[in-house]
């Protein structure tokens, strides 16, 4: 599966999404700008988009939710050291309440990897980072006598945050 990201004004992203009817995209709404995701088997309609392989997934993309992109810069070295640590959380958030899907999205032709969720609303994803499930799949689990661990990650990672319903301008 191919996820491909593009940025621009709210009202481009949704004439954009309404030419293309017959595709899987998604307007994501931010501060001040908006993303429109494209999932797809084949290629993407973008003209420059960033581009990623879903490399896990759990459940369809419903596109009525909160979504968070945790963005993680990943050195060239640390991606499969990075990769087999997510791929071996399995279970971990599924069950959460609010949950709705999850993609963890390997970057084509650049060193930053999204792990995306989207989420019932805002109240569902604090909860989940609140929860003793979240602690329990972010703990470093370190095997007896193992070295430290070398520094898979280029830079810090950030999280942005989006909404799909466009907020109205309060007056």
């Amino acid at each position: 599966m191919n996820i491909y990201l593009t940025s621009g004004t709210p009202e481009y992203m949704e004439q954009v999404r309404a030419k293309y009817p017959n595709e899987k995209m998604i307007v994501l709404y931010g501060e001040g700008n908006a993303v429109l995701l494209h999932e797809t088997e084949g290629k993407t309609v973008f003209q420059s988009p960033r581009k990623f392989e879903a490399i896990d997934s759990i459940n369809e993309l419903k596109g009525t939710g909160y979504y968070v992109l945790n963005n993680i810069p990943v050195t060239e070295e640390g991606r499969p050291v990075f990769e087999h640590r997510f791929l071996s959380r399995k279970g971990s958030i599924e069950n959460e309440p609010g949950f709705i899907a999850f993609r963890l999205m390997r970057p084509i032709g650049e060193e930053t990897y999204i792990v995306l969720t989207e989420w019932a609303g805002p109240e569902s994803f604090k909860a989940w980072t609140e929860s003793q499930a979240f602690r329990n799949s972010h703990a470093e689990k370190k095997p007896e006598g193992a070295k430290p661990p070398v520094n898979i990650f280029s830079a810090a990672s950030y999280v942005t945050t989006y909404q799909t319903a466009k907020q109205q301008d309060e007056a």
